[in-house]
C-alpha cells in the first residue's frame, strides 16, 4: 500500500473521532444520563452527606413536579420563564459547604456548566439560563443563615440569604445599626455584594463591597477558602468582580454602619408643566454636593395627565436625619423643589427600608421583609450608563421628550458624590467612583407574554440607549455589573476568542480594573471552569488542559454508549479508533 493511502486510511478515522467530538459539543447530553451521573458522583465527594442525595438533586425526568417547581421558584424576569427558555439538566440545592464542594468536584468529572444563583435577580437570568446545551443550576437558596453581632458590629451573611432578611436580622438587634445595600428586599445577597452593591446610603457610605471583611467561598479545585486561604487578589475580584466568574461565595462577612434612630423619607412629582424639566437640570449639580447624609433619586418617565402624554419626574429621598433639618438643607441648597415639612414622613431605618420597597410604614410590619416571594413577577429590560458632566436643560427637555416619543420606558437617576468621591477605582473591583455625578439605570416593564411586544420594548431600550450617547461617558461609555446587560457584548465560549470578546464588555463594567480580572481569573480558573456569557474571561495559552479533559469527557461518553463501536463496523477499521478511544481516555 502506498504512503499516501495508509495517512488516508489513518486520518479519515481520527476526522471522524474529530467530528464526532464536534458533533458532541453542541449536543446537549440526556438530561436522566446527567442526573443519574449526579446521583452515584455526589456521594463519593461528599461522605458525610449519606448515599442518598435525591433530596437536593432535581430533574425534568426524575422528579418533573419539584424540578419545575425549584426552577420557577426563584426566577425573577418571565422574559425567561417560558416553553423555550433553556433549561438545566439537574438542579442543585446544597444545604452544607460539603455539598456545594462535591457539586462543583462533580459538575468538572460529568462535563456540564454549572450557574450558580442565590436570588435570581440578575436581570438577563444568566444564573438560570445558559447559551451551552449542558448545564446545571446550583441554587444556593438555603444558604442563608444570617449571624448578627452587634457586639462588633458585623454580620455573617449567607450567600442565598436575601436583603430584606438582612435587614430584617439587624434590626432585631439594633435600632441604630444598618447595612449600605438595595433598596429591593428579595435581592440575594450571593449577586448583590459580588457585583458592587448600592442603596440610600450610597453617599455616607459608600458601596456594600466596601463594607466586606471576609468572605467564603468554594473554588475550582473544591476547597473552602476564606480570605486569609483565598489571598488579597482574590478577594479583591469577588467585590465588585462578580463572583461566578471566581468560584461559588457560600458567605460573606459584613460591617454594620451606624444610623440614626430618626431618619426622614419624601417623594415629590413634578410633570413638565410643573418645572420637572429644570428641576432635574438643578439636581444634577446640587444633589452630589449636598450634605452626604441625603440621597435623593430621580425617576423620569411618561405619563398620561388629562389624557395628553408628558413627562414626569419623581423625587424620591432618604435623610439620615430628622425633617427640621431635611427641611433646612433643602431650603438652602436646592429651594426650587420646594420641599415643606408636611411632604416628610419621620420614620426608624427599617421603616425607611420599606418606604423604599414601596411599603406603606403606617400599615406594613417589618415581618414582611422575612417573605422571600413578596412582589410581583413581571418581564423586564435594565441598562445603565454613567454621567460625568451635567446635562443642560435643553438636553433635558429632548429627554423627556424622547421618552414621551417612546411610550413606555423610563429612568432611574441615582446620584453619586460623598464617600464615592473618596474610594479609589481600584480599591475594589468595581470601579465606577469619583468623577460620576450620577449613574443612570434604564427602566422598561411589562406583563403580557406576547413576543411583539417583547421586540418593542427592547427596542424602545436600544433606541434610547443610542440617543443617550452624547450625555453619558465615553472611552470607554460604562455600564454597572449588577444591571446586567447582553446587549453591551457577550463572550462564545471560545477559549481562542474569550479575551477578546470579553474586554468589549469587560472594559464597560469594570474600566482599568479589567486586565487584573483577568490575570486574577487566569490564575484561579485557567479552564474557564466558572463561566458565564459576560463572565470575566482567562488569557489565551494559559488553560491546563480543558480541551483534552473535554475531550476525554466527549469520548467517554462515545464509549459507554456504544459509539466507538459502532463507527469501527460502520467504516471497517476495526483497529484505529478503538485505539484512538483508548488513547484518549488515557
Amino acid at each position: 500500500m502506498k504512503k499516501s493511502s495508509i495517512m488516508l486510511s489513518l486520518l479519515f478515522p481520527l476526522s471522524l473521532v474529530l467530528l464526532l467530538f464536534s458533533i458532541s459539543t453542541n449536543a446537549a447530553m440526556d438530561p436522566n444520563s446527567v442526573y443519574d451521573s449526579f446521583l452515584k458522583c455526589l456521594p463519593s465527594q461528599s461522605p458525610e452527606s449519606g448515599d442518598d442525595l435525591s433530596g437536593i438533586v432535581y430533574s425534568s425526568a426524575a422528579n418533573s413536579t419539584a424540578y419545575t417547581a425549584v426552577l420557577q421558584s426563584y426566577i425573577k424576569n418571565s422574559r425567561f420563564n417560558t416553553t423555550t427558555t433553556p433549561k438545566p439538566s439537574v438542579i442543585i440545592t446544597p444545604t452544607k459547604e460539603s455539598e456545594v464542594q462535591a457539586a462543583v468536584l462533580c459538575a468538572k468529572k460529568v462535563g456540564v456548566q454549572i450557574k450558580i444563583r442565590s436570588g435570581g435577580h440578575d436581570y438577563e437570568g444568566i444564573s438560570y439560563i445558559s447559551s451551552e446545551p449542558d448545564f446545571i443550576i446550583l441554587d444556593m437558596f438555603n444558604f442563608r443563615s444570617i449571624e448578627v453581632n452587634i457586639a462588633d458590629e458585623t454580620a455573617v451573611v449567607g450567600a442565598g440569604a436575601q436583603l430584606g432578611e438582612l435587614y430584617y436580622r439587624i434590626s432585631e438587634k439594633s435600632k441604630v445599626h444598618g447595612f449600605p445595600a438595595g433598596v429591593c428586599p428579595t435581592v440575594g445577597v450571593g449577586g448583590h455584594l459580588s457585583g458592587g452593591g448600592y442603596g440610600t446610603m450610597l453617599r455616607k457610605h459608600g458601596l456594600s463591597i466596601d463594607h466586606i471583611t471576609d468572605a467564603k467561598i468554594v473554588d475550582v479545585n473544591g476547597r473552602v477558602l476564606d480570605r486569609k486561604a483565598m489571598g488579597e487578589d482574590l478577594f479583591w475580584a469577588i467585590r465588585g468582580g462578580g463572583g461566578g466568574s471566581f468560584g461559588v461565595i457560600l458567605s460573606y462577612t459584613v460591617k454594620l454602619v451606624p444610623v440614626p434612630e430618626v431618619n426622614t423619607v419624601f417623594r415629590i412629582l413634578k410633570t413638565v408643566a410643573e418645572n420637572a424639566t429644570e428641576l432635574v437640570h438643578k439636581w444634577q449639580t446640587v444633589v452630589p454636593e449636598i450634605d452626604d447624609d441625603l440621597f435623593v433619586r430621580v425617576l423620569l418617565q411618561p405619563v398620561t395627565v388629562n389624557r395628553r402624554r408628558t413627562g414626569r419626574a419623581t423625587f424620591i429621598a432618604h435623610f439620615l436625619g430628622d425633617s427640621d433639618r431635611l427641611v433646612a438643607l433643602m431650603t438652602e441648597k436646592f429651594p426650587e423643589l420646594g420641599l415643606k415639612k408636611s411632604d416628610c414622613i419621620e420614620v426608624s431605618w427599617i421603616q425607611s427600608v420599606l418606604y423604599w420597597a414601596n411599603y406603606d410604614v403606617n400599615t406594613t410590619a417589618p415581618e414582611i421583609l422575612l417573605d422571600r416571594h413578596a412582589g410581583n413577577v413581571n418581564f423586564g429590560k435594565r441598562k445603565s450608563d454613567y454621567v460625568q458632566t451635567p446635562i443642560s436643560v435643553s438636553g433635558v427637555k429632548s429627554i423627556f421628550d424622547k421618552l414621551v416619543e417612546l411610550g413606555k420606558m423610563g429612568f432611574v437617576f441615582n446620584p453619586y458624590g460623598g464617600k464615592m468621591n473618596e474610594i479609589a477605582a481600584d480599591a475594589t473591583a468595581m470601579p465606577h467612583r469619583a468623577g460620576n455625578l450620577f449613574k443612570i439605570q434604564y427602566s422598561i416593564g411589562w406583563n403580557e407574554g406576547d413576543p411583539e411586544l417583547e421586540r418593542n420594548y427592547l427596542n424602545q431600550t436600544r433606541v434610547m440607549h443610542d440617543f443617550m450617547t452624547p450625555f453619558v461617558s465615553k472611552n470607554p461609555r460604562g455600564a454597572y455589573l449588577n444591571y446586567r446587560d447582553l446587549d453591551i457584548g457577550v463572550t462564545s465560549g471560545d477559549p481562542k476568542k474569550s479575551y477578546d470578546e470579553g474586554v468589549v464588555y469587560g472594559e464597560k463594567y469594570f474600566m482599568g480594573n479589567f486586565d487584573r480580572l483577568v490575570k486574577i481569573k487566569t490564575e484561579v480558573d485557567p479552564d474557564n471552569f466558572f463561566r458565564n456569557e459576560q463572565s470575566i474571561p482567562t488569557l489565551a495559552g494559559k488553560s491546563s488542559g480543558k480541551s483534552r479533559k473535554m475531550m476525554k469527557v466527549y469520548i467517554m461518553h462515545f464509549t459507554s454508549t456504544g459509539y466507538c463501536g459502532k463507527a469501527s463496523k460502520m467504516m471497517k477499521i476495526g483497529i484505529l479508533l478503538p485505539w484512538l478511544c483508548k488513547m484518549l481516555l488515557g
